[in-house]
């Protein structure tokens, strides 16, 4: 355990006393995305929806891990947890086995954890390694655990052949068989899991939420129209597909700004994209920004646009429409479970190039329309995605494992 971070972690209720008698839970949250000292953005779902709960009465202990292949990290002030890395061969060789390791070495210090406050249940996020650990660990302890499936490789194939997905397949399926219950992010994301089970497992869905008070609609906008990218700077997000609209918008709208949150492998590419297209001059490549300036960013902004082709659900579509912005994103993905095309929201295809243009001329002509799908974005968010109705459907799912 990083002996930098503090020894015992503990989010406490800040609700009222009847929530806390009715309660009585204790959970420890396994996961490898949460908040630290040196990325305070990474996880901040995980950490959100922890303060949320505990105002239900939810009493919270946070072990977060990493590889030891990656550089130590150390619990932030904001969010202390306590940080652990594990063994693992390089790459996702390795990753079929680690959550034993993991869980070996967790023993102890859980162990140390349920006697100073007994521990009601396991939360692990990701089948591995968290997931895997949490089964080890709950079968020594005898505390049921469940897994939160947050993407849409479910059983970690990497999206590779061979051997090691192999292994790795057959170690996520255990992990969701054994799970009480397995929380799928999307309707999307739940059928994956039911269509690469070979027998039947227990699975719910719960949409993240997110803050309606933080991510809120503001009076200030850019006298520019500006198009919002918020994301990893990687290929699979769909950035290349915002330039090249960029580019064919460009006659119509000459002042059309694009601002890029987020930094990833593919910046590079992207930039020198921009470059050929001869649209540097628009493109604003901001890097990481804190939650607030996210938050600032989505206000401001005319048209948040993310066409990703890989996405469970994806928060910063709901932070965005919870900033009454309308919002683009992909059918076929998480997001359309959200988005009904053009009422609080735009939906094109994956890699609809032609379809984005069209929509972005659209809502960038259309001041009235844009207002009345933010609108109803902003209510889509306040009726049914708040951090507030995703802490209500884990508790009820914490209450019955722990039954």
């Amino acid at each position: 355990m990083n002996s930098d971070t503090a020894s015992s972690v503990a989010v406490r209720s800040g609700g009222a006393e009847d929530s806390r008698s009715r309660t009585h839970l204790h959970v420890l949250t396994l996961t490898p995305f949460y908040p630290s000292a040196e990325d305070e953005v990474r996880g901040c779902f995980v950490a959100e929806t922890l303060r949320e709960l505990a105002k239900l009465g939810v009493a919270s202990s946070v072990i977060a891990v990493d590889s030891m292949y990656h550089a130590r990290k150390h619990a932030s002030e904001g969010t202390p947890a306590e940080w652990m890395r594990y063994p693992q061969l390089p790459g996702n060789f390795g990753l079929s086995s680690a959550g034993n390791v993991l869980g070996a070495m967790l023993l102890p210090r859980v162990k140390q954890l349920h006697r100073k406050s007994a521990i009601s249940v396991l939360h692990a996020h990701a089948a591995l390694p968290c997931g895997h650990a949490a089964a080890f660990l709950s079968k020594r302890l005898k505390i049921p655990f469940v897994v939160t499936v947050h993407g849409l490789d479910v059983f970690n194939s990497c999206f590779q052949q061979g051997i090691a997905a192999r292994w790795r397949r057959k170690a996520s399926s255990a992990v969701y068989q054994r799970a009480h219950q397995v929380i799928c992010i999307s309707e999307k994301v739940q059928r994956l899991l039911a269509d690469g089970m070979r027998g039947a497992v227990s699975s719910k869905v719960i949409y993240n939420g997110t803050d309606p008070n933080q991510f809120a609609p503001g009076a200030t906008q850019d006298q520019a129209p500006t198009i919002l990218i918020v994301g990893n700077l990687l290929l699979g997000k769909g950035h290349e597909l915002v330039l090249r609209a960029l580019a064919s918008l460009r006659g119509a709208h000459p002042g059309l700004q694009c601002r890029i949150i987020g930094e990833g492998a593919d910046r590079n590419r992207f930039a020198r994209l921009s470059r050929d297209l001869a649209v540097e001059d628009q493109v604003h490549f901001l890097g990481r920004q804190s939650r607030s300036q996210v938050a600032d960013a989505m206000r401001s902004c005319t048209v948040f646009v993310l066409p990703s082709r890989y996405e469970g659900l994806g928060c910063v579509y709901l932070e965005a429409m919870s900033c009454g912005k309308p919002v683009v994103g992909c059918r076929g993905q998480g997001i359309d479970e959200i988005i009904e095309q053009g009422v609080n929201g735009w939906l094109i295809p994956v890699d609809g190039l032609e379809e984005l243009v069209r929509g972005l001329r659209i809502l960038l002509d259309d001041f009235t329309l844009r207002v009345r799908i933010g609108q109803a974005a902003r209510r889509t968010i306040l009726d049914r995605l708040s951090l507030s109705h995703q802490a209500q459907s884990l508790l009820k799912v914490y209450e019955e494992a722990a039954q």
